[in-house]
């Protein structure tokens, strides 16, 4: 295993001070990009996701539409300034293509797509800057980008991750947790349904961790969705100022 540059815990603190179960400055903005049909933009500390929806709109080409739902496209990519690494190349990777899948499938559960037969939704993420949790910081901003695109949905899908750093369960794992801890597992949580949408593995993980870890993801989920509706209900108090002036 890779040693990490500091220690990762020591004393019951990560290394950048938190406690195990704390998340980082989770900041959220919704309406921040004016010719989508709906954006947000969320950090997770220094990890900022800004995406964009377009839709739902007719499906071109025709043939690629279905005739019972909607088709939504998902495409996750990282700024090539969103790293350290300069090298880091414009075009999809295919940890992209696959995090884009990813994204898809833990969104679809949440959206109505019955409404919108023979259409198209189109979901644009851009991490502009990594530290870690980009999945699912990812899958926040675009399920709120949804929101307020106005995409009928069942509930937000909110993005935490939980890992394990000297085996211990900790959540929102930073850049340095990601690199260097034992274990990962990004988690899609809807609060008001008490469904996941997405849960991934890496690493080792015994029955009573597994389980530990995943109440601290509810719990960190549910932290981020009061966050979530506070950003929704602030911009639409905010044109509800305009339109009575």
């Amino acid at each position: 295993m890779k040693q990490p540059p500091v220690p990762l815990l020591v004393e019951g603190r990560r290394a950048d001070g938190r406690a195990p179960d704390q998340m980082r400055d989770v900041r959220i903005s919704v309406g921040v990009i004016s010719n989508a049909d709906g954006s947000a933009m969320v950090s997770y500390g220094n990890t900022t996701a800004v995406a964009a929806v377009y839709g739902p709109r007719e499906m071109h080409p025709r043939h690629l539409s279905l005739p019972d739902k909607a088709v939504m496209r998902v495409r996750y990519h990282m700024a090539p300034f969103s790293t350290k690494d300069e090298r880091k190349n414009p075009a999809p990777s295919r940890r992209e293509i696959e995090i884009s899948k990813v994204l898809r499938e833990a969104l679809e559960p949440a959206i109505f797509l019955e409404q919108f037969p023979r259409s198209r939704i189109d979901v644009f993420v851009e991490i502009v800057q990594a530290d870690g949790s980009t999945r699912v910081a990812s899958l926040t901003a675009a399920s709120l980008a949804l929101a307020d695109a106005g995409v009928p949905m069942r509930d937000l899908v909110i993005g935490v991750s939980v890992g394990l750093v000297n085996g211990v369960v900790v959540l929102d794992l930073n850049g340095l947790e990601d690199n260097y801890g034992e274990g990962d597992m990004p988690v899609g949580y809807m609060p008001n349904l008490g469904r996941i949408t997405l849960l991934q593995l890496d690493g080792a993980w015994s029955r009573d961790r597994f389980a530990e870890a995943v109440k601290l993801a509810v719990k960190g989920a549910e932290y981020v969705y009061g966050k979530a509706r506070e950003a929704l209900k602030a911009k639409y108090f905010e044109i509800a100022e305009e339109v009575a002036k």
